[in-house]
């Protein structure tokens, strides 16, 4: 598998290249800033090398302490554009889905080390889907 892009932003791969609406969609939602002009970090990765990798796939290829986001077929299609981010800490991987709403808040806390990732798990309603505090 092709090596991950080495960027200073959060990568933000493309994974399912089923929907090229649903995709467009989707990079509308995170390249938008919130009402209070908030704005994840990302360095998008629109790639077909990337074609259905994954999760377990990707985070091997993570140094620790790295956040990946993962835009699949359930975030590419599904209404709430849920988002697949990966964690990788010394401990091993951790997943969590984050609606594109909310992505900035993961992406920017987690990369600033101003909240752990346990708080955003822990705040995930009871389907695994982080959809904000």
């Amino acid at each position: 598998m092709k090596s991950l892009p080495q960027s200073d932003e959060t990568l933000l791969i493309r994974t399912d290249f089923s929907d090229h609406e649903g995709w467009e969609a989707l990079r509308t939602a995170v390249t938008t800033p919130n009402e209070d002009d908030f704005l994840a970090n990302l360095h998008l990765v629109d790639d077909p090398a990337y074609r259905d990798v994954s999760a377990e796939q990707l985070a091997v290829l993570l140094a620790p302490h790295s956040l990946l986001i993962v835009a699949d077929k359930l975030a590419i299609t599904s209404p709430e554009q849920p988002l697949l981010g990966i964690y990788r800490s010394e401990e091993g991987t951790e997943q969590l889905r984050v609606i594109a709403e909310e992505l900035w808040s993961i992406e920017n806390n987690i990369s600033l080390a101003n909240m752990d990732w346990d708080e955003f798990a822990g705040a995930a309603d009871d389907d695994g889907i982080f959809r904000g505090f």
